[in-house]
């Protein structure tokens, strides 16, 4: 696969820590959908990343692992669009992570922001272990291995892709340098047919001798286009282009997503570990209630007081799930005191149900036949491992270990 290929495909991951919920239906799932008419998706359930925090629990993948993926059907995400695979299947994963930990320097990863910061916030649990500090490095492995050329992310995650960006960089600098690189790719040039060889050689000079970017862009088309180069020669012309070595591992570019504003039923941010979520599967007459208790602005003892809406988790639930008409009701209605807090909640509740009545209809078809499921994941194992194992032989090549 090319670098220009690689930039049709998307990699994602979720931990199997818990029942989904609203939070992650907003921040993840709903862009996945909407991915995978766009690109072509490898969504994963990354098992192996629980075992970071929650090692010594196995319990947590009896059944996390199979109702993460019932959700992730009922929302919309579809097995034919995208492949859906559980990351402890594909061991080249893991051959991957140790190979890449070979070259990597330890000091990459504990500058990671988010390792210092999930120890303090996970204080009570013993995260000073080898796998911790090496997640960010599986996390590249899970990237680099199906040479995916867009992550989804967040801001707080971005480090972690520029991490990966970083390593396959020096893997590509330490091994795209085969022996007699210089004069292979030469060979592969002229393979290329005289015009479109005059044609990559010029565009190549504009981009090193005179950092034209558009020149690079045509180049990397104009590859794109060839038929008469194998993919490891179209390799060599993708470093050679760029002034490195050949392009074994490409480097993956963050695709920023909007940070999810679901806030949880106390205000914060919707979390399992605040016990403030309303999850997609849960009986829909407790999420009611669960609305109905929520707290609101506490100057509204009685119906006669007026209220401020910013002082109240009720109105930021309001900000997703109600038009512009509603809020405005909402806000004159609570200053006002023309409405009280129950009358305020109702199209809150409506909205949620309305939203998960059908997720929750689709995924009791699933729950009945659970090995419906279990056979789309292992056709989605199926397609990840054999574009895994094309990547780990192209990387067992260039580091000499394939000769045995």
């Amino acid at each position: 696969m090319s670098t220009v290929d690689s930039q049709q495909r998307v990699l994602s991951g979720m931990r199997p820590t818990g029942r989904l919920h609203l939070g992650h239906l907003h921040g993840v799932l709903n862009n996945w959908v909407k991915l995978q008419h766009e690109y072509e998706c490898f969504f994963f359930v990354a098992d192996w990343h629980a075992l970071t925090t929650h090692y010594g629990d196995p319990a947590i993948f009896e059944e996390n692992v199979l109702d993460m993926v019932i959700d992730w059907l009922a929302v919309g995400v579809n097995p034919g669009s995208a492949a859906l695979f559980v990351q402890s299947r594909i061991p080249e994963h893991a051959e991957l992570h140790l190979l890449l930990s070979m070259l990597t320097p330890l000091g990459w990863l504990e500058r990671v922001p988010s390792y210092k910061d999930q120890q303090e916030k996970l204080h009570e649990k013993e995260l000073d272990t080898y796998g911790f500090l090496g997640y960010p490095l599986l996390q590249a492995a899970d990237i680099l291995i199906y040479r995916a050329g867009h992550v989804p992310v967040g801001a707080d995650q971005v480090a972690h892709v520029e991490l990966t960006r970083e390593t396959a960089r020096r893997f590509n600098h330490i091994y795209g340098r085969e022996p007699g690189f210089e004069e292979n790719a030469q060979a592969a040039i002229r393979k290329m047919g005289k015009k479109s060889a005059r044609l990559y050689s010029n565009l190549r000079t504009a981009y090193q001798e005179q950092g034209d970017h558009e020149a690079l862009k045509k180049a990397q088309a104009l590859l794109k286009e060839q038929q008469n180069i194998s993919i490891g020669d179209s390799e060599r012309l993708y470093g050679y282009l760029e002034g490195g070595g050949r392009m074994i591992l490409p480097e993956p570019q963050s695709l920023l997503t909007p940070t999810s504003k679901m806030p949880g039923l106390d205000g914060q941010k919707m979390s399992k570990s605040y016990d403030n979520t309303i999850c997609l599967r849960e009986p829909l007459e407790q999420i009611e209630k669960k609305i109905s208790t929520m707290p609101t602005d506490p100057a509204r003892v009685r119906l006669t007081d007026p209220g401020d809406p910013q002082k109240c988790p009720v109105w930021q639930l309001h900000q997703t799930y109600s038009d512009q008409n509603t809020r405005d009701w909402v806000m004159d209605g609570c200053k006002n005191a023309g409405i009280g807090c129950l009358e305020c909640k109702k199209p809150v509740i409506d909205a949620i149900i309305a939203e998960l009545e059908p997720i929750q209809k689709e995924a009791a078809q699933y729950e009945k036949d659970p090995d419906i499921v279990r056979s789309i994941i292992a056709e989605g194992c199926e397609t990840a491992r054999e574009s895994a194992k094309e990547t780990i032989q192209e990387v067992r090549d260039a580091m000499g270990l394939s000769n045995w």
